[in-house]
Parts: C-alpha cells; structure tokens; sequence
C-alpha cells in the first residue's frame, strides 16, 4: 500500500505503518505490532498515543495485557475535513493580507483623446506626485482647452505634485505650460530632444511616442504599464537625470 497518502494528511511514517498492520492484523499486543510494522518497539508507544488522539486507534487490555485496534479509515475523512475547516477559519483573514500586499500588475493601451483623458483621470486617481521625462507640454493641445483646466482644478486640490523634465525646444515654443502649479522644472540639452515622452506616477508608467511640442498626434496613442516594481525602477532612472541636469525652477 502507498504510505505517502497517509503522511499527505498529517500522519508521520510510522504511524502510517502501524495504522496498516492495524487494519490488517486487528487487534495487536505492542510487541506483535512492532514486529508486523517493522517499527522499533520504543517508537510504537509513541507513535500509537498519537493515532490514538487522532481518532485512528483505540486501546484495551487483555489479560492486562495492552492491545491496539485501528478505528474504521471513514476516520481519515473526517481528519482531512477538520483540517479544512480549521484552514477555512483564518482563511478570511489570510486572504486579506494577501490582497493588501499583492502587486497590482497590468498593460493598458490608451488611444484616442478620450483615452488621453483616460490617463489624466488615472493621475488623479492614483493621487500621487508625477514625474515627467522628455515632457512636451502636449497637454496645450486644442481639443484638450476644457479638459484640461478641470483637470488641473481637481489635481491642485488633490495636492498633487509635478517634476518635469521637458525637451529643450519647450521653453520657447510653448512657454505656457511652464505656469503649471505645484510644478518644478528642469530642461534637457537641445541634443537629447526626441519624440517620446514618459510619465511615471505610483505604479503606473504610461509611454508616449510621435508628439511633438505643443500638441498631441492626429490619434495619440500611450502604452501604460501598472507595476510597482517597473515604476519605482523609472522613479531612479528619473532622480538619476535629476540630480545631473541644471537649475531647477519652480512655478509661482
């Protein structure tokens, strides 16, 4: 017979032997079960006190003799069904934990400029400080002039924060963008100037590629990545450039 099943649901190896010679010899002297279980007779006491707590074998004595017999195997039923309803009892809680400390990990592709709207709502939602690198001041696009005052309302109540990084070409082709509250600012060379532009902001990581300064593709599309690890990975990319850039300047 394959022990492993019995030590599966919590019997050690000898008290899966002897629960066997049990329910093949029947009632057995500890001395006639140690032979039978090849079990050393020192461990056999051991071993039948604890079957004998689970339910799985009774005592009695003849003769004044102490003898053993196995209990019926519809026991190890009830034995695995208790141990589910002791699990089932802290499960809630377990699970708890487990939610609060699972990573929240997901890909989402944003396109259209309701979907750019999309990604400001998800700033303000997640309601934490932004950071911009190869900022294009896009958000001055014309089909954003209602949104995006809103927008801006909401996030300075919220306390939202901004650091941005914009491309050099920013500064003189659209200087409004720089009067963003609760903002600071550095610039890029001239030569690092490109057409993509990434935003990070708690564990999202939104990418955006083909914009130009000023305004937003015919069909702007952004790639968001939702995953602590990735964001806080971009965050020290982020405070590396940072630290190695220029003056930092501060909206009034």
């Amino acid at each position: 017979m394959d022990l492993s099943i019995l030590e599966e649901i919590g019997l050690s190896p000898n008290e899966a032997k002897l629960y066997t010679s049990l329910i093949e010899k029947g009632t057995c002297s500890i001395n006639t079960l140690s032979i039978e279980a090849n079990v050393h007779r020192r461990n056999v006491y051991d071993s039948i006190d604890k079957l004998i707590k689970k339910g799985l074998a009774t005592e009695e004595f003849i003769s004044g003799i102490r003898h053993v017999k196995a209990i019926n195997p519809s026991r190890l039923i009830d034995i695995v069904k208790e141990k589910e309803e002791k699990v089932n009892s802290i499960l809630p809680s377990l699970q708890q934990r487990f939610n609060e400390k699972a990573e929240h990990e997901e890909a989402v592709v944003y396109k259209g400029i309701e979907g750019f709207k999309n990604y400001l709502k998800d700033i303000l939602k997640e309601n934490k400080p932004v950071y911009f690198i190869g900022a294009k001041a896009f958000w001055l696009d014309e089909r954003l002039k209602y949104f995006v005052p809103q927008f801006e309302m909401q996030r300075i109540k919220q306390g939202i924060t901004f650091k941005h990084i914009y491309d050099h070409e920013v500064k003189s082709i659209s200087p409004d963008i720089l009067k963003l509250k609760k903002n600071e600012y550095k610039f890029f060379p001239p030569e690092y100037s490109s057409s993509v532009a990434i935003d990070i902001f708690g564990d999202h990581v939104t990418t955006f590629y083909g914009v130009t300064p000023g305004k937003l593709p015919k069909e702007p599309i952004q790639f968001t990545v939702v995953s602590k690890q990735i964001a806080d990975g971009y965050r020290k990319y982020f405070d590396f450039m940072w630290k190695n850039l220029g003056k930092t300047r501060k909206s009034k």
